[in-house]
């Protein structure tokens, strides 16, 4: 392996085409302001390096980057490859990562609106993340220990694995399908609407209006917290352990579990669906014709 150090590059396509080399202490920056420093490069390796130009990583095959930085200057960082390791690194720049496949990363800092579009397969540990559009269209994701802030994270991903994990996100898991969400807090407005086999077990779920028109959604042992208008129009199977504000419009054939609610709705015909309160007695509200 070759190996790079203690360079400067801001020439265009600066290491283009480059195999099985070795990169270490170097700076992506200067006034030539080049673009795609990495392109369609293989088997190479960062560590403690230095982005501050555009679209450094694309079409590459077999990339390990460590312990390097990414500024906000550094847009749409990696894109098009595959086999990629990325550990205690900060990406801070726009769209950093996009259509990429076979992806760990370990304790890494995100500040990327529209991260990881249109992503398969990722492992991401012990990782910061704030974004907007998160993961948008992504599959095959397992994470671990992950905080992530910002709005409408993880819409129209599928096939995915969330344990141990911190969200403060709104309009997170619309569209999601075949999810499953374990130990985690997820605070935010209008959680998953439009899923489709989706299960939080043992999770805090906070916010306004979550969990609405939903298909084959399942609660196991959650706790539920400023939930108004739960569940509308949602074929759900839940097991809440806490009070919930107001629940509207369940499905027929659902069955919600609860210690007490402060208001069970019924406005339409198929608004059916049981809901069994076990502490006090609810009130329902049902204006059916």
């Amino acid at each position: 392996m070759k190996m790079i150090q203690n360079q400067t590059f801001d020439a265009e396509r600066a290491l283009y085409g480059s195999k099985d080399i070795l990169v270490k202490d170097c700076s992506f920056d200067g006034p030539a302001d080049g673009e795609s420093a990495f392109k369609e490069c293989s088997d190479v390796q960062v560590e403690h390096s230095f982005f501050n130009l555009r679209y450094p990583f694309w079409h590459d095959h077999g990339l390990v980057i460590r312990d390097s930085q990414m500024t906000e200057l550094c847009r749409a960082a990696l894109w098009y490859s595959d086999h990629i390791t990325i550990e205690n690194t900060k990406l801070h720049g726009i769209k950093a990562l996009r259509e990429c496949s076979d992806i760990i990363m370990r304790g890494c800092d995100m500040i990327s609106p529209e991260f990881g579009w249109s992503v398969r397969g990722i492992e991401m540990e012990n990782c910061d993340a704030e974004s907007e559009y998160f993961m948008m269209r992504s599959t095959n994701l397992h994470f671990t220990n992950v905080r992530m802030k910002g709005k409408y994270s993880f819409q129209y991903i599928e096939d995915s694995v969330f344990e141990n994990c911190t969200f403060d996100t709104k309009d997170a898991f619309w569209h999601g399908k075949n999810i499953t969400v374990r130990n985690s807090v997820v605070k935010g407005e209008y959680l998953a609407w439009y899923c489709e086999n989706v299960t939080f077990e043992n999770c805090k779920i906070i916010g306004t209006q979550p969990l609405c028109y939903c298909k084959g959604l399942k609660l196991i042992n959650c706790e539920m917290e400023g939930c108004d208008l739960a569940f509308e129009r949602s074929e759900v199977e839940a097991d809440i352990t806490t009070p919930v504000v107001s629940i509207k419009n369940p499905l027929h054939g659902s069955r919600i579990t609860v210690p007490a609610v402060g208001e069970i709705i019924r406005d339409i015909e198929e608004g059916t669906g049981t809901v069994q309160v076990t502490g006090q007695k609810a009130n329902t509200v049902c204006v059916c014709a």
